[in-house]
């Protein structure tokens, strides 16, 4: 495995952590990065609306940039992001509702002088129309980016009211996209309605290799909508890892360039050609270099998706 590894765009997040305390997390990049060829790109997908292109695996912030100011609570925040950068990555998603994260992802993007070179996406997380819009703005002033690229209604909270204000947003080129969240499956009949009733350029919804109901009615319509799909959970809150805890990766995983479990979770949603990006979140260097593995080479065919779930099912 590890001979493989080296000469393939992925390593294991075992790998990932003896190289970075070895080297430096600046050296640990996709050999397609570090070669003196021509370096090949993150598997980008379209957006839909516009055809603009997203590397295909973003970045999240849930929990995980919800610090303080101090300097070394954000140190591996900022070696993060900009290893995010270096590696391809585009689209970070926030929240008002995660605390200092907003303020975190501006603040350090700034410092690293990657704004412009980012896809920020937030969300509208609030009751009522003026409190939408005071909320709205102090996330575009925290994350410093006018025009927003993304700005989505968080749990469908009050959704009717924010979109009529999004709209207005987006005509006067406020914000550039209009989208909707959820994490719940119990959610997902409301995401299908606004889908078929409402123009809209986005939605973000759960989806991984157990909890697949997504892919029943949501991401076809999606498709047949022209809407940009954003995953969330993809590790299902992390409880994916603990079900192969101990367990060897597939020998056959490596036939579409997947060398950890991180890869073959990320992969597997990737291989859903209706996915445009998914944000694993993470503070860890070595989790969000393994993340973004998943991001280069081959992913898994249809047949292969469903041998990888029932090679899940029956580790669980």
């Amino acid at each position: 495995m590890e001979n493989h590894a080296r000469s393939k765009p992925g390593y294991s997040r075992r790998e990932a952590t003896k190289l970075i305390a070895a080297v430096g997390a600046s050296a640990f990049l996709p050999p397609t990065l570090n070669s003196a060829a021509t370096p090949a790109p993150m598997l980008l997908r379209k957006i839909p609306a516009t055809g603009e292109l997203l590397p295909a695996v973003g970045l999240g912030t849930w929990q995980t940039f919800d610090v303080s100011p101090s300097a070394t609570m954000r140190a591996p925040l900022k070696e993060v992001l900009q290893q995010f950068v270096t590696l391809g990555g585009k689209l970070i998603d926030s929240s008002p509702m995660y605390g200092e994260s907003e303020v975190v992802v501006g603040d350090l993007a700034a410092e690293l002088n990657v704004t412009k070179k980012l896809f920020m996406a937030t969300k509208v997380w609030t009751q009522g129309q003026q409190a939408g819009i005071t909320q709205m703005e102090t996330s575009m002033r925290e994350m410093r980016s006018k025009p927003l690229d993304l700005m989505q209604i968080h749990n469908l909270v009050d959704w009717q009211t924010h979109l009529k204000t999004l709209r207005g947003w987006k005509e006067a080129k406020r914000i550039r996209y209009i989208g909707l969240t959820h994490y719940l499956v119990s959610a997902h009949d409301n995401l299908e309605k606004i889908m078929r009733s409402e123009p809209i350029d986005f939605v973000q919804l759960n989806y991984n290799i157990t909890t697949r109901e997504a892919a029943n009615r949501l991401l076809p319509l999606a498709q047949e909508k022209n809407i940009a799909v954003i995953v969330n959970r993809p590790f299902e809150s992390g409880s994916l890892f603990s079900a192969v805890k101990d367990k060897p990766l597939p020998e056959w995983a490596q036939e579409f360039d997947c060398f950890s479990w991180g890869q073959f979770f990320l992969k597997y949603i990737l291989g859903n050609p209706a996915i445009t990006c998914v944000i694993p979140a993470t503070s860890k260097i070595k989790h969000l270099v393994d993340n973004m593995q998943a991001g280069y080479g081959r992913l898994p065919d249809t047949l292969t998706r469903t041998r990888m779930e029932q090679f899940i099912q029956k580790l669980i």
